[in-house]
């Protein structure tokens, strides 16, 4: 296998990176025929967020994306898997268990997994780019690197400069087009392609732009109640404040700037642990929009996913319906979908016309607009876009993993998943179960429950529960699961019976320890 080039500077690695990517083309040709080539999936689930996690927490969010384990239903597909630490053989055992009509041996010895050993907070990819030996096993483990491909998490400079050492292409968007997925690069190309989206301002980076903001938005909107400041770069809305606008001065008056001002300097902040002065910090390094906050009578968070695939085309994945929890409500815990028919179709073509715009800029890859959605007094709904993320998110692995295991497809019109049988599929997910109690569950003492419960995922039905995360358990008490029904309702009921044992047994083996 060819050396990775001598890379001296940033216009290096982008040159080397934009020379390799071309070759996904041939490659996406090759996975759709019916009878792919030999490929090797190098995937590398590097979390890059605000606030930095290590050991336990940061292992199991990147062992949610086992899901791709699935991918070896391909009989020649091989699958390099990257994570901070070693994964527990039996939870391995447990992904190719699912695998539809595979031998599960022969599965296993094309999957490598690969692992520094290193649980601290720096992400993954920044651990593998310290360690040229390890790369260089990796590279090993490609036969060929024109039939392979980089899967990340997430595509920061790190990733590119990966997909380059590794000298394959990175199915992910590269890192240049960043912009597009800030707050305010993603008003702007809202307002550009005009898709529906709130009133507010982009672009701000001190308090004081924040409150002149706030001013002018109040100009327009004289009653409104509140709004809503976000951080350029905040992830699953932990960069999001609220400001109080009730009982101020009207607009125009005198004494109105000052009075929002103090306001803003009182703002709630979606984060828990960030002071203000944190927050004031940031918000003048990374910059930040404040948006009116959506109200009405009935209020909703609905996502759609799209990608764009190496040929250019845009393709409508699926919508969500987002449950949102943290103090003002803006913190992602896990998702139902489809997204209710009410709205998903009006999402996804508000959706389309961001596709085709970042399609046009020469973006790849899998992405998500969020949306905010009001029913409104005459009974229909209305929908906001307010943000587009350029990556994988809470909703990828779930769909993934239904997609994977029944062959089958979202139908965005109709906003509903049918099987390759026809029979419509939903699901209800979160990554976020989590209870004290369940630190007495090792993954064993799931599987075993999931069993005497009859709330594995059975293939015949296709319908039961899909567990990940299930190495946070003993430490955090925490796990993450996918519930499959025909329909929202058994869905719901099968996410709530699998609650409903986990507490149970919990607090049986809190009763009685034997």
């Amino acid at each position: 296998m060819p050396q990775p080039p001598d890379l001296r500077s940033p216009d290096d690695i982008q040159a080397a990176f934009d020379a390799l990517q071309p070759r996904l083309t041939e490659l996406w040709r090759s996975i759709e025929r019916f009878t792919p080539d030999a490929q090797t999936i190098v995937v590398v689930p590097s979390i890059s967020v605000d606030t930095p996690m290590e050991g336990t927490l940061l292992q199991a969010y990147e062992e949610r994306f086992l899901f791709l384990l699935l991918l070896l239903r391909q009989p020649r597909a091989r699958l390099v898997y990257v994570t901070s630490q070693a994964i527990h053989p039996e939870v391995v055992d447990y992904y190719l268990g699912l695998l539809p009509g595979v031998i599960a041996s022969h599965a296993r010895a094309r999957l490598f997994l690969v692992t520094p050993l290193d649980g601290s907070s720096e992400t993954l990819t920044a651990k593998l780019l310290a360690r040229p030996r390890l790369i260089q096993e990796i590279r090993g483990l490609i036969p060929d690197p024109r039939h392979a491909h980089l899967v990340p998490y997430s595509t920061t400079p790190l990733e590119r400069e990966l997909a380059v050492r590794l000298g394959i292409p990175m199915y992910g968007a590269d890192a240049k087009f960043h912009h597009f997925g800030t707050k305010t690069g993603g008003r702007r190309l809202f307002a550009e392609e005009d898709v529906r989206h709130p009133l507010g301002e982009s672009g701000l980076s001190s308090l004081d732009d924040v409150a002149r903001a706030i001013v002018a938005i109040r100009a327009r909107r004289p009653a409104l109640a509140s709004a809503v400041v976000k951080l350029n770069e905040g992830v699953s809305g932990e960069g999001n404040a609220m400001v109080s606008l009730d009982g101020l001065p009207p607009p125009g008056d005198s004494a109105e700037t000052a009075a929002v001002m103090a306001r803003v300097r009182a703002m709630r902040f979606e984060s828990p642990d960030v002071t203000f002065d944190e927050y004031a910090a940031k918000l003048a390094e990374r910059g930040a929009v404040v948006e009116e906050r959506i109200a009405g009578r009935e209020f909703r968070s609905p996502s759609a996913q799209l990608r764009i695939t190496p040929l250019g085309r845009v393709e409508m994945l699926s919508t969500h319906d987002q449950v949102l929890g943290g103090p003002q409500g803006q913190s992602y815990l896990g998702c139902r979908f489809p997204a209710d028919q009410g709205y998903a179709a009006d999402i996804m073509r508000e959706a389309a016309k961001v596709g085709a715009r970042l399609a046009r800029e020469g973006v790849i890859g899998r992405f998500a607009i969020d949306f905010v959605s009001v029913r409104r007094d005459d009974g229909a709904w209305e929908s906001y876009a307010i943000e587009i993320n350029l990556r994988k998110g809470g909703t990828t692995h779930p769909f993934l993993t239904l997609q994977f295991l029944t062959n089958g497809a979202y139908d965005a019109e109709a906003g509903v998943f049918r099987t390759r049988r026809g029979v419509e599929k939903c699901f209800v997910a979160s990554d976020h179960l989590e209870s004290p109690g369940y630190r007495v569950f090792t993954h064993r003492d799931l599987f075993d429950l999931a069993a005497r419960h009859d709330l594995h995922f059975d293939q015949a039905r296709q319908t039961g529960v899909v567990f990940h995360m299930m190495n946070a358990l003993g430490e955090l008490g925490r796990v993450g699961l996918t519930a499959v029904g025909n329909t929202h309702e058994e869905a719901e009921a099968l996410y709530g019976r699998t609650v409903s044992a986990l507490d149970a047994e919990a607090d049986a083996a809190r009763r009685d320890p034997r």
